[in-house]
């Protein structure tokens, strides 16, 4: 049966973008890629300038590289040289960090870079458009259907395409998950997402630093110039209470958690606010179906790692569907797919897990919880070796990492 395209990738996001050029980059010519988005294509080269930036680890980064895409990323990428821990009460006069490390100690530089959005965005469209891969937007699919040795997918302006394989880089939401017939384990948290980016009087130096309050984590993330992007969880009447508050006093609650250490603070992109949830999909694979990203786990934001898990699977995905192409496998077929479940489903299932056990530890006022917290952390610590480990952790360099997060092509 001849199809139109060998992948069809459902979600023109980060995630989505990165594996439209990783299968072009790892192997060129091999596979006819399209990417069915809702948003316009002006989107991608013009995304919403508001401020928002993400972590980018270590092993991301040379993903990045490989594909090409860090180049045009780089001059806009602030590294983080210093990751610092804090569990006092908002109102402590003195903050010391109850664990702290250097992260410029790994082989190739820092353990991460803090990028915007928009920035990271126009990269990907650049280089998917380099790819060769097909955009088919503003489109949806509105429904999939695994006939013979493929899929065929509807789109909502009436039109049908077949494909070898669909992936869902969707988001957790994911419509195409629950077209597949995957069902999903989620709960929401007590908790809303306030994220922000702000100007600040002293210079950061390049330091990341989470907060721990009793409402959940306060982290400040470094950004280019004096500016720090904001991560910040809260209880939903206290979200809507900041929300209510003008300009200047915004301004003096956000120094307050901040702790005076970057002396005057301002807001300079609007507040935005999400409800915190987790999710995890029962499987990762179906035939003819695949879910990266969000779509197969959705992890509360307190690592801030939420992109660097998505590009993980990428790199993952890419790696098996690459290898069973070249030697005549069918890419749709369920026994290739589950060699991809198979390599992320149990870590992505542990960091959910680890996640969720962190936030219900800390987010916790507690003074006992608060003594055992800051007993631990200071132990952590003051051992090298597991210092280390945090570090690897946050360079993305633990685990069975797939070639491209090695800086390797395939």
């Amino acid at each position: 049966m001849a199809h139109d395209y060998d992948i069809v990738i459902g979600g023109g996001g980060f995630i989505g973008l990165t594996l439209a050029r990783a299968l072009s980059v790892a192997a060129p010519g091999l596979f006819r890629v399209a990417v069915v988005d809702p948003a316009p294509p002006e989107r991608l080269h013009a995304p919403n300038n508001d401020g928002r930036a993400m972590t980018i680890s270590a092993a991301s980064r040379r993903m990045l590289e490989t594909l090409g895409v860090w180049a045009d990323v780089a001059e806009d990428a602030q590294p983080v040289n210093r990751i610092e821990i804090t569990d006092t009460p908002l109102d402590s006069p003195v903050r010391l960090p109850v664990l702290q490390f250097d992260t410029v100690d790994t082989a190739d530089g820092p353990a991460a870079h803090v990028v915007e959005n928009a920035v990271l965005m126009r990269a990907l469209a650049t280089a998917v458009e380099d790819s060769g891969a097909t955009l088919i937007a503003p489109e949806s699919i509105e429904g999939i259907e695994t006939r013979g040795s493929g899929v065929a997918v509807r789109l909502g302006s009436g039109r049908e395409s077949t494909a070898r394989l669909v992936v869902a880089a969707d988001g957790r939401r994911s419509r195409l998950r629950r077209m597949a017939g995957i069902k999903a384990i989620t709960w929401d948290y007590p908790q809303v997402g306030i994220v922000t980016t702000v100007e600040h009087e002293h210079p950061h130096w390049g330091r990341a630093v989470q907060h721990f309050l009793p409402a959940g984590p306060f982290a400040m993330l470094p950004m280019t110039g004096r500016r720090c992007s904001l991560v910040w969880t809260e209880a939903p009447k206290d979200a809507e209470r900041m929300l209510a508050l003008d300009e200047g006093r915004l301004n003096a609650e956000i120094t307050r958690r901040f702790g005076g250490e970057l002396g005057e603070v301002r807001v300079i992109s609007p507040l935005q606010t999400f409800p915190l949830s987790l999710s995890m999909a029962r499987d990762f694979v179906k035939p003819g179906v695949a879910l990266i990203g969000d779509a197969a786990h959705g992890l509360h934001w307190l690592a801030g790692q939420g992109l660097n898990h998505g590009l993980r699977d990428v790199a993952a995905l890419t790696e098996v569907l690459v290898e069973a192409r070249r030697i005549g496998e069918d890419i749709g077929q369920v026994n290739v797919l589950r060699r991809y479940e198979r390599w992320r489903r149990f870590d992505s299932s542990m960091s959910a897990a680890g996640m969720d056990a962190l936030n219900r530890l800390f987010a916790n006022d507690n003074r006992t919880l608060r003594m055992v917290r800051t007993l631990g952390l200071g132990m952590v610590d003051r051992l090298a070796p597991l210092k280390r480990l945090f570090v690897a952790e946050a360079a993305g360099t633990t685990g069975e990492l797939p070639r491209l997060m090695r800086g390797e092509r395939i």
